[in-house]
């Protein structure tokens, strides 16, 4: 399987490459966009010839090193080698999100490689989006070198609702089920030819995209590294749950992190363990293992602090559903601790009005549903229905074929 950039290294897009060598080239990469060999994307462009003027990052810098909502500083000191040539697209306000006319300014071409986990909230897809829709503005072309979905492109095993309106956020910053089944650069082309822009090599926008990747695979059939593209993402186990552990991040239950298996690993001190394993073990989720585990986060929510809860384990990849099952965890741990449970109120991802759960599950129906007493069925029912609808209305494998196509129609 050969990502974007495994084929722009290899000779494939000859035309591509010499317009890649000709032109004032700005890049938005991090460390985890490597080769098959393990070369970064800047190492790989720096070997064909391609110096960039400008490097932008996403969430968690360059290097991928800063936690999750930490500010990534622009440097700005007097001889460092990145002052002039380094600019955050994660600083401490929403502005920073979008590269300014000042920081495109001067360039012809904006190439993108990022990695995506395939969960709507993973921020660095809308990061692409916001830079290919300013570059486009200014009538600089973006190029994306394309990557897989690392939890499958199967459209049968998206899950949850599109957003309501009025929580669209940088966790979802267009409508989309919480785990999409598309490609960064598939998402990215659909809303910008939804915006008007052309696509193709002569348009606003051209996609090198991946060769030999099985729609219905996990990266675990790729034959190469999972690379972490962020601190708390160490391996394909996460990013298989992640679509409905990052839920936690709206309650007051540790997620795991300050441990070794984040998102995996789900506990709080006023929490029984064995009592919400066995609960979830009569809920009936499929294609999971749930046991009782205890664990003292290093950091984070808890730090120092003994946690007891669930650690779950993926046994079936076909059949686990992560939204329906995170949100079955979430409801009968509120159940077992109403007095101690509690959403979060915290400003998050730059939102202060709208509490962080909603933003996630894109609407108030499950945190209300919780609240009022409903069983987990019911509460997944109003975020993650078994059939997951297009914002048209039409089964979602109907979209992502049509997206599918308009990528393809966007290659380089």
């Amino acid at each position: 399987m050969w990502v974007g950039l495994d084929q722009i290294a290899t000779g494939q897009f000859g035309a591509t490459r010499r317009r890649l060598r000709g032109a004032r080239v700005g890049v938005l990469t991090h460390a985890a966009a490597t080769d098959r060999r393990g070369y970064s994307c800047l190492e790989t462009l720096d070997e064909l010839g391609v110096h960039p003027r400008v490097v932008f990052g996403p969430e968690h810098g360059l290097d991928g090193a800063l936690q999750a909502q930490e500010a990534v500083p622009t440097p700005d000191a007097e001889g460092d080698d990145w002052t002039q040539r380094f600019v955050s697209l994660y600083g401490s306000s929403k502005e920073s999100l979008t590269p300014t006319p000042e920081q495109l300014e001067g360039l012809d071409l904006l190439l993108i490689d990022l990695c995506d986990v395939g969960s709507r909230y993973y921020t660095y897809v809308w990061t692409a989006l916001l830079a290919a829709r300013a570059a486009s503005a200014l009538g600089i072309h973006t190029l994306i070198l394309d990557r897989p979905n690392p939890i499958s492109g199967d459209p049968q095993r998206a899950e949850g609702a599109l957003q309501a309106e009025g929580f669209l956020s940088f966790v979802g910053l267009e409508p989309l089920p919480i785990r999409h089944c598309l490609t960064l650069g598939e998402i990215v082309a659909h809303f910008l030819h939804q915006g008007g822009a052309e696509l193709g090599p002569d348009g606003a926008l051209s996609i090198v995209p991946t060769r030999g990747w099985e729609r219905l695979q996990t990266a675990r059939a790729w034959g190469r590294p999972f690379v972490p593209p962020s601190p708390n993402m160490p391996s394909l186990e996460t990013a298989l749950v992640y679509p409905g552990g990052c839920l936690l991040e709206g309650t007051n239950l540790s997620e795991g992190r300050g441990t070794t298996l984040p998102f995996l690993t789900v506990g709080a001190p006023f929490l029984d363990g064995e009592a919400l394993a066995r609960a979830l073990r009569d809920a009936a989720l499929p294609g999971v293992v749930v046991r009782p585990t205890s664990f003292k986060p290093s950091f984070d929510k808890f730090a120092g602090e003994l946690c007891r809860g669930v650690m779950l384990h993926v046994t079936d990849e076909r059949l686990f559903r992560p939204v329906s099952t995170y949100l079955t965890l979430i409801t009968l741990a509120q159940r077992q601790a109403p007095e101690q449970f509690q959403f979060s109120t915290e400003a998050y991802e730059f939102e202060r009005e709208t509490p962080a759960f909603d933003l996630l599950t894109g609407s108030t129906a499950a945190r209300e549903a919780i609240l009022a007493g409903e069983s987990p069925s019911q509460v997944c029912e109003r975020v993650a229905p078994q059939a997951v609808l297009s914002a048209e209305g039409a089964p979602w494998a109907d979209a992502v074929t049509a997206i599918e196509a308009l990528a393809q129609r966007a290659s380089a």
